[in-house]
């Protein structure tokens, strides 16, 4: 008779290295987050309940500009999460190949880029999101907190697939949702 414990044994190792080799795949397929991503999350709800309190239009660029770009990242995708909208979070915030989140708008993908700058925006930037835009066959949203030349704005009025969101446009997608109802309800 043959003992099964080694051939037991012998599944239970082959398993446990089949899930560690696919753990990040597991990963994704469950919907599980990194902690530290998930702590950026929570950080995220903060910035924003945070930015809600600060009373002038400067300030809160000023306080933008000084968070953690991945926390922004996450703002960013938090707030349209709030608002109802389904998003995808990447599973890591390097090397995502210059898209930070998907988001769907009206049932239509939008790529999104986030970039916390204190100056321009350079063409290059715009551009090369365009082209990116272009590879995924759908649509973008470039989204930062700097300031927006007239050579990015050339190549996003030429390509309708593109929307920059920053100044105005910006404060009032990251607007705290229940203040965004509060405002709606006084209308």
């Amino acid at each position: 008779m043959i003992d099964p414990a080694p051939t037991l044994l012998g599944a239970l190792l082959l398993l446990v290295v089949t899930l560690y080799r696919f753990r990040p795949h597991i990963r994704r397929w469950f919907g599980w987050r990194k902690p530290s991503q998930r702590r950026r999350e929570r950080q995220a709800r903060r910035n924003l309940a945070k930015l809600a309190t600060i009373p002038e239009p400067g300030r809160k660029f000023a306080y933008l500009r000084k968070i953690d770009p991945f926390t922004f990242e996450e703002m960013i995708l938090e707030a349209l999460e709030l608002r109802g909208h389904k998003i995808k979070r990447n599973h890591r915030y390097t090397g995502d190949g210059g898209i930070d989140g998907r988001v769907w708008l009206n049932g239509e993908l939008y790529i999104i880029q986030a970039k916390r700058y204190s100056g321009h925006i350079t063409r290059s930037h715009v551009n090369d999101f365009s082209y990116l835009v272009e590879d995924y066959n759908c649509k973008g949203l470039f989204i930062h907190t700097g300031r927006t030349g007239k050579a990015s704005h050339h190549i996003a009025n030429k390509d309708s697939r593109i929307s920059i969101i920053s100044g105005q446009r910006l404060l009032d997608l990251l607007a705290y949702p229940e203040m965004v109802g509060e405002r709606q309800s006084r209308a």
